[in-house]
């Protein structure tokens, strides 16, 4: 057993600052960890939400999408060993009622395992050069470095053909898009949809919508090159609010009823409320578009009512990450889910133009390569 264990980090420090390249040092696994040398990680909003609006988190180790190779295990896990292949997935903690009945995603615990930023007893595994403690077990895991330390729970196990430079985004964006589309709406062949935004989880449910048989795939997006990759990606018609009522269009592409399902991704309220009255009766509309605490998205409570409508929310897709990741692989390794086509790379020591191209749209998915 080694007693620690040197890596390279983007920690980030301050509220909407950069992130930078630090050295750092990294305990031992605990029994129910492993060590991972991370070969790529994705970014996504989140990364950069967390980073600017949870200053208590903070110094932190972010990123929650990587992918890499065991190095070491703890004396408590199982079903992994050094030199497995592994996507690190969202945390959960085994024990609660959600995670004994197989909803990892609705884990009782799952905030604080995600964003506090520190094990539940408070401890973290990262120190910087000067010793003092960085935060990291975001999202049980902190990949934006070249090694991780991730609680067993969250890592899944992934076949050898797996090109881990681009299977990080597996963990939360594809499987969120994709299997919201898969699994919560179990879009049927004929049906048709409405994804509201296009970026990574828009698209993904996109090519998942198209997988799944549907004739009709409406994307709503205001930039003209999300709307262009979305018709690459099996959308039949696309939508710029700011050119034409969302609704309108939408009932003018399904013979004035509306579309069956919607998926709402972008988390703004009044984007929710146009998304439930874009559906035909007995339509549901699922959305995982984060808004902060304490935000209401109006629902047209007369029409949700007498056209018998479904709002859920859905967290990570419903997946339950080991099945959920190996089997989107195998769809992609078929060319049915082509996710890989939303990747641009980015070295770890490019972390800040990535963030910045994250927050300007230029790119869908930016994942960083460690050296």
């Amino acid at each position: 057993m080694t007693t620690g264990h040197r890596a390279t980090a983007a920690v980030a420090r301050e509220p909407g600052g950069t992130f930078s390249i630090e050295t750092v040092e990294l305990a031992a696994p605990r029994p129910d960890e492993i060590l991972v040398d991370v070969v790529a990680a994705g970014m996504c909003h989140t990364d950069l939400l967390v980073r600017d609006s949870r200053p208590e988190s903070l110094p932190a180790v972010l990123g929650h999408e990587g992918a890499g190779i065991v190095r070491e295990t703890g004396s408590e896990v199982r079903g992994l060993a050094p030199g497995d292949k592994v996507v690190l997935s969202f945390p959960s903690c085994g024990s609660c009622i959600r995670c004994r009945t197989g909803r990892t995603a609705y884990c009782d615990s799952i905030a604080a395992l995600k964003f506090r930023c520190a094990r539940p007893d408070g401890s973290v595994a990262t120190t910087d050069a000067q010793g003092r403690p960085v935060g990291d077990h975001f999202f049980g895991q902190s990949s934006f470095g070249t090694s991780a330390i991730a609680y067993a729970r969250s890592a899944v196990k992934v076949p050898d053909d797996v090109d881990l430079r681009i299977a990080g985004p597996l963990a939360c964006g594809v499987q969120t898009g994709a299997g919201t589309v898969l699994d919560v709406l179990r879009v049927s062949p004929g049906s048709s949809i409405a994804v509201f935004g296009a970026g990574s989880v828009g698209l993904c449910a996109i090519m998942a919508a198209r997988l799944s048989g549907a004739t009709t795939i409406v994307a709503v997006n205001r930039r003209a090159s999300r709307l262009a990759l979305a018709a690459e990606f099996g959308a039949t018609d696309l939508v710029s609010p700011t050119d034409m009522d969302p609704v309108e269009a939408i009932r003018d592409a399904t013979g004035g009823r509306g579309v069956d399902f919607a998926f709402e991704t972008t988390g703004v309220p009044e984007v929710l409320t146009t998304a439930v009255r874009s559906l035909d009766s007995l339509g549901t509309c699922a959305y995982v578009g984060t808004a902060p605490p304490g935000v209401t998205g109006g629902i047209p409570m007369l029409e949700a009512m007498t056209k018998g409508l479904t709002v859920r929310g859905v967290l990570q897709g419903d997946s339950t990450p080991s099945r959920t990741i190996p089997r989107l692989w195998e769809l992609h390794r078929r060319g049915l889910l082509p996710f890989d086509r939303l990747i641009t790379t980015y070295p770890l020591a490019d972390i800040n133009r990535a963030a910045a191209d994250t927050e300007t749209g230029d790119v869908v998915k930016p994942v960083l390569l460690m050296p």
